[in-house]
């Protein structure tokens, strides 16, 4: 907990978050150092915060030392199942509370919404792997998407399976040389029987520290 911003641990003691949980414990720090990282755990071991807690840290900081410029800094990616009304309330309120914009982008968004995004960008974009391919084809959100820092990846295990995990891979190789850089990757995964391979699948040569708090 000495890690995070000091906003992050008191909006925690405001919840009455007074521990953190196992996963949390362990991948903080990982994250914290500027690791790629994949956090393998059950369903409800707060896989969520352990990623979302030290990146808006990490966004705070940089934020009031000026290194941020305009556009999408964080890039939260999860499929579509998994893109439900309990995590955008959660990553919401994270935003809200410390004062960064957090919208949400897929292919269901209002063309109201989507043109507000490309005058505007949040500095938080949550979507779905296939609709981030379809942004990197549009003029105004590809230039925004050029200060993304940090990318949480949701439901790793779930992509790295199939053709949609292709698809992601390539946009990512794509995403980073826009970027000219390579942003700071947190997988988060359920238990699995290959994590050395989904590690592989997330950041590729550059590889990933496995947080495995499997039960």
């Amino acid at each position: 907990m000495s890690l995070l911003h000091p906003l992050i641990k008191e909006l925690l003691e405001r919840r009455g978050m007074t521990s953190l949980t196992e996963p949390q414990r362990r991948a903080i720090p990982l994250i914290m150092e500027g690791r790629n990282v994949l956090i393998i755990s059950p369903t409800g071991s707060g896989k969520t915060e352990a990623a979302i807690l030290p990146v808006l840290s990490m966004f705070l900081r940089a934020r009031e030392r000026g290194e941020l410029g305009p556009g999408i800094n964080i890039l939260y990616i999860t499929p579509l199942r998994a893109l439900n009304r309990d995590l955008l309330d959660r990553l919401s309120w994270w935003g809200g509370e410390l004062g960064i914009e957090v919208a949400v982008r897929h292919g269901d968004t209002d063309a109201n919404e989507r043109s507000r995004q490309s005058r505007r960008p949040p500095q938080m974009l949550i979507t779905t792997p296939e609709t981030l391919q379809l942004i990197l084809t549009g003029r105004r959100l590809r230039e925004h998407v050029k200060s993304v820092r940090w990318i949480i990846i949701d439901e790793v295990h779930e992509l790295a399976e199939d053709k949609r995990g292709v698809q992601l891979s390539l946009t990512l190789e794509i995403l980073k040389w826009l970027i000219g850089a390579s942003p700071q990757l947190i997988g988060l995964s359920a238990t699995i029987g290959s994590p050395r391979e989904v590690a592989r699948f997330l950041a590729g040569e550059a590889g990933a520290e496995g947080v495995d708090v499997s039960m």
